[in-house]
């Protein structure tokens, strides 16, 4: 049996059971979508946004990569970042990490990985990723504490490294220098638990409040 026979079989199952439940579930969707979040994640297949939050078809807008990297010279995410904000006038935006993050362990073991040594894009990705890790790469390396509690927080200290890039972005501080209703939030998903953890959070009336006392 292939890999994409059960994929289908499970598919026709689950469009069934909302068909079923709603003869209207997918109508609805047909004409557009106005989703009211940006989820952007790491591609680790334990970490589905819409699974993981309970959300349907139309909710979410989604964009994952390797670590959840905000980088500003990546035009796949900053494209969805600007049609998000632009086209689809989302109010939130949700930069959600994870503990056991493989790409940030990766990136904190790269010198001793044959991987350092290559010219490709994930080469490229994991020393941007170690790069952005730097100044907390010592404290990590430092720490007493056991290895999963000191990689879970070297993990949200990158969330919040990347949680800065996102925030400093040209699209997102263009929407709220217009004046738009913006939340931005950071978040760290707990595998063992299933749980979201909210670690930091920035809206327009912060960056206003940081304008004005700068000014």
């Amino acid at each position: 049996m292939t890999i994409l026979k059960p994929l289908l079989a499970r598919n026709r199952s689950w469009a069934l059971q909302q068909r079923q439940r709603n003869p209207q579930y997918f109508h609805k969707h047909v004409a557009g979508q106005q989703p009211q979040a940006l989820w952007i994640g790491c591609s680790d297949s334990r970490v589905p946004a819409e699974v993981l939050t309970g959300a349907h078809p139309g909710e979410l807008f989604v964009h994952r990569n390797i670590a959840n990297m905000v980088l500003e010279d990546d035009d796949s995410l900053m494209s969805v970042l600007q049609y998000a904000l632009e086209y689809l006038h989302v109010s939130a935006i949700v930069l959600c990490g994870h503990y056991g993050c493989g790409g940030v362990q990766a990136a904190v073991a790269l010198p001793q990985m044959p991987l350092a040594q290559e010219n490709s894009a994930l080469a490229r990705r994991m020393a941007y990723l170690r790069a952005s890790l730097a100044h907390n790469l010592q404290t990590y390396q430092q720490s007493d504490t056991d290895d999963v509690n000191r990689l879970n927080l070297l993990i949200e200290a990158h969330v919040t490294t990347q949680f800065a890039h996102l925030t400093a972005s040209e699209p997102v501080r263009r929407r709220w220098s217009q004046g738009a209703a913006l939340d931005v939030f950071g978040c760290v998903y707990d595998l063992q638990q299933g749980h979201l953890k909210e670690l930091i959070h920035q809206d327009a009336a912060e960056v206003a409040h940081e304008l004005q006392h700068s000014a």
